[in-house]
């Protein structure tokens, strides 16, 4: 059975690790029959690059790697039912989609996602960095940035059976069922 599950928190927060944790367990369970981490992360420095390998030695090989910065509206789309994509992180999605694409091509995409969720018939999982409890950024792009996400997370939430909050490692279930 299909699900659309966002988990959200700050920085080292666990959120990774949860959603991870989630998705061996389905598998194990039977309820998905493959595991898709779908990275949106652009390595543009050798520090990216560091911390985009350690994510990578952490995993084992039950997971398939799709390293996807902007279409992850397709990807979600054509999923199979038997199909798990974790999609980690959508800020940096959103980031890429920002300052490579365009805001309006970012509106427009985040759309594409929005209908894709709607009518998904794999399980997927998406991790965002919440960031939303700081002070209002200084600079028009981080404004733009933080309401972008805001913006993102609350449509995503809308359409979403499970939402989580992440805080030093442990979750709070703001929708669906705990257990």
């Amino acid at each position: 059975m299909a699900q659309i599950q966002l988990i959200l928190g700050g920085a080292r927060s666990g959120k990774s690790r949860l959603a991870e944790q989630r998705a061996i367990l389905l598998l194990e369970q039977g309820a998905v029959n493959e595991l898709y981490y779908v990275a949106t992360a652009k390595i543009q420095d050798e520090e990216m690059k560091s911390r985009v390998f350690a994510h990578q030695m952490q995993r084992d090989s039950r997971w398939q790697l799709v390293e996807e910065p902007w279409h992850i509206d397709k990807l979600i789309a054509t999923a199979r039912e038997d199909a798990l994509l974790l999609i980690d992180c959508l800020t940096l999605w959103l980031s890429f989609g920002l300052c490579e694409m365009g805001k309006a091509a970012t509106i427009d995409k985040k759309e594409h996602v929005l209908a894709a969720l709607e009518s998904c018939a794999a399980t997927v999982i998406l991790v965002s960095n919440e960031v939303g409890h700081g002070i209002i950024p200084l600079g028009e792009l981080s404004r733009e940035f933080v309401d972008e996400s805001g913006w993102l997370h609350q449509d995503i939430a809308k359409v979403a059976d499970r939402v989580d909050f992440v805080i030093a490692g442990l979750p709070q279930c703001l929708k669906g069922q705990d257990g």
